[in-house]
């Protein structure tokens, strides 16, 4: 049976504002807790308890406020020692935190968050989950655009942000041939599709009277597919293609090469000839980033190893105009899955684990290649909460070869709730001098993080830093975050994904 993390929390009495365990997205099989991470929840509920008790103060306000999350981040490093910068005062004493990590110090850009389009999620239909008796409730409001809006912009740091796609093809014409709009030209169990993205980004910046969100398009390859040929159905993709990119005016395209929206029978590569002519097609028409799913494997138990980004030399050599932001830097293993710490997925003597130690090798082999971007979303908070030294060998390799001015800042929200204590972790995050010294990490300065929050994704998507900080005080939002803030309101600690109701 499996529950939300922010369910099987209120039933035990967990009130943490970061995830003391992995959650799933309904795409894995979320495993227990382990015992680090059962160390970490039990100090966070009783070193909470003690110091709101102290402060005269409601456990859940404390917990709400940047003390409950100080409070974390020190029971973190009294489980996997000194890994967080924080000090006992910030725990009790709401101006050290403001003094030390002022807001607004990080222009903060996430280019990987999502909601859903009031659907239950594909995977709860799947057999073998369906065969393992789990009872998923349909609770579409958990990642419903309203509570993406409250998690995102209310309740974090977060300035800018990108709609990230996931896997699905739009029908374009309906039974007599007439061309569809809007949400007719849904499936009914489309999770996000690309008009939905770009109508929920327009009535953002609308609402902002300034540039608060991006929006991705869903098209790839394999979407529109004649059957007849066995062919990509050209004419069909680029339809849509001047669609996403004239009508949705999208700011990226998303792709999933182990996805196979248009059933053409198998998924594709960011090498082969039809991504090539898309490349070609999508090129012409100005459009030069590409974000890319890399890793993460069991999404797929077919085509999963399409997900393997050996495919990204070929395509960042011969493609040196266009930029690809490959997702989750490409790690196969979750730390859900048990393969996560096997030695053959990962080696404590170098730091590698699959597949990310294959983008790494990458760059080293061809250290001229300047148009590859790992990004961190499900990649940095996963890892910060499961094991922080594999975080540290994760971060500090991604900086080491691909350099801080080309890694990326995402979260996979709404997954993980709010995404203000990932930034927060992010902010405190250091390698330790044992794990730098020994494995040639640099320390990861203050300017480092400034570009990996936001200042590197804003230089690939052309945002103007200088007029986006000029606007966001006096913009509606901005407005509206006061008004909410004045009146009590406060962060939920929840989590949205889904654990075990044993754990």
């Amino acid at each position: 049976m499996w529950i939300r993390k922010v369910e099987r929390d209120r039933k035990k009495g967990v009130d943490s504002p970061m995830p003391t365990q992995i959650v799933s997205n309904e795409e894995f099989i979320p495993r227990p807790q382990n015992e680090k991470q059962k160390q970490v929840e039990h100090l966070i509920g009783e070193m909470g308890e003690e110091k709101s008790k102290k402060l005269g103060m409601e456990r859940r306000a404390f917990m709400a406020s940047t003390m409950g999350l100080a409070t974390c981040f020190l029971a973190s490093n009294k489980v996997w020692g000194e890994v967080w910068e924080v000090d006992e005062q910030e725990t009790t004493e709401p101006q050290a935190y403001a003094e030390k990590w002022p807001k607004g110090e990080y222009f903060v850009l996430d280019v990987q968050s999502h909601f859903t389009n009031n659907v239950v999620l594909p995977f709860r239909n799947d057999p073998f989950i369906q065969g393992m008796g789990f009872n998923l409730k349909n609770d579409v409001e958990a990642y419903s655009f309203h509570q993406f809006v409250k998690e995102i912009f209310f309740d974090s740091e977060t300035d800018m942000i990108v709609i990230s796609g996931v896997p699905g093809r739009e029908n374009q014409r309906d039974a007599q041939g007439k061309p569809l709009e809007g949400a007719a030209r849904s499936g009914k169990n489309d999770i996000l599709p690309s008009w939905l993205m770009s109508q929920r980004k327009n009535e953002l910046n609308h609402l902002a009277d300034s540039k608060r969100a991006l929006c991705q398009g869903n098209l790839a390859p394999n979407h529109y597919w004649n059957r007849t040929t066995n062919s990509m159905d050209k004419e069909a993709t680029l339809e849509q293609m001047d669609r996403e990119l004239k009508l949705y005016g999208i700011d990226s395209w998303k792709w999933y090469c182990h996805s196979d929206p248009g059933r053409s029978g198998g998924g594709f590569q960011l090498d082969d000839d039809n991504a090539a002519w898309f490349y070609e097609q999508s090129r012409k028409r100005g459009m030069k980033i590409f974000s890319v799913h890399k890793g993460y494997s069991y999404q797929s138990r077919t085509l999963g190893h399409l997900a393997n980004p050996k495919d990204v030399e070929k395509a960042a050599l011969q493609n040196p105009d266009l930029k690809f932001i490959i997702y989750h830097s490409a790690i196969q293993h979750g730390p859900q899955e048990p393969q996560f710490k096997d030695p053959k997925y990962f080696d404590p003597t170098t730091g590698d684990f699959a597949w990310h130690d294959v983008l790494m090798k990458i760059k080293q082999r061809n250290p001229q290649i300047n148009n590859v971007y790992p990004e961190l979303g499900s990649f940095f908070g996963a890892l910060a909460i499961a094991n922080p030294v594999m975080c540290m060998h994760g971060l500090g390799k991604n900086i080491k070869y691909y350099g801080a001015d080309h890694v990326i800042w995402g979260t996979d929200c709404l997954w993980w709730g709010s995404p203000q204590w990932v930034i927060d972790a992010f902010k405190r995050f250091q390698i330790s001098d044992e794990i730098g010294e020994k494995f040639g990490y640099k320390k990861v300065t203050k300017q480092d993080k400034a570009k990996i929050l936001g200042l590197n994704a804003a230089r690939i998507y052309g945002i103007d830093l200088k007029a986006k900080r000029n606007a966001l005080p006096s913009d509606t939002f901005s407005r509206v975050k006061a008004a909410y803030l004045h009146d009590g309101g406060q962060r939920d600690n929840a989590a949205y994904g889904w654990v075990r109701a044993d754990d």
